[in-house]
């Protein structure tokens, strides 16, 4: 999985080039899954799919190190990092290996990711039970948790 691979899924979970702006929803204005609350400077309703998909290599992609992990485990990252923040996707990635949760993906996050038979599940395991805690999951968590398990399932191909 690459980030031109991971991207087009990304956005369709997102809503695309559909702006919205939910009163239930913190990010306040979005479109391509970009908000106003992350980018406050940023001109929500004019952005384009090719700035979108900067930032989220930049933001997301990157700063998660995708690059850097097993190839059935980059978009579930990518996707947590873009639904839940960069910290808490690897936390949940180091809780599902066992290794010291620093939030900091470093070498021995990447060899027990890469160690870890069943990852996948156990990633998505966390990441499941991280959302039942999230405010919003009674208006939020069906979708959440489709988008978990649906993300798993496109990351394997």
């Amino acid at each position: 999985m690459t980030f031109d691979e991971a991207l087009p899924i990304i956005l369709r979970h997102e809503g695309g080039a559909t702006i919205t702006d939910d009163p239930r929803d913190p990010g306040g204005l979005t479109k391509y899954g970009i908000s106003q609350r992350a980018f406050p400077s940023l001109d929500i309703r004019n952005l384009t799919e090719a700035d979108a998909a900067a930032i989220y290599r930049r933001e997301y992609w990157d700063k998660a190190k995708c690059d850097s992990l097993p190839a059935h485990l980059r978009l579930t990252v990518f996707d947590m990092a873009v639904n839940m923040g960069v910290g808490k996707a690897i936390t949940l990635l180091q809780k599902a290996c066992g290794v010291v949760q620093d939030g900091l993906l470093g070498p021995n996050t990447i060899r027990a990711a890469e160690r870890l038979p069943d990852g996948l599940a156990r990633l998505c395991a966390e990441r499941a039970l991280a959302y039942t805690g999230m405010r919003g999951f009674d208006v939020y968590g069906r979708g959440w948790l489709r988008r978990t398990f649906a993300t798993a399932l496109e990351g394997r191909k």
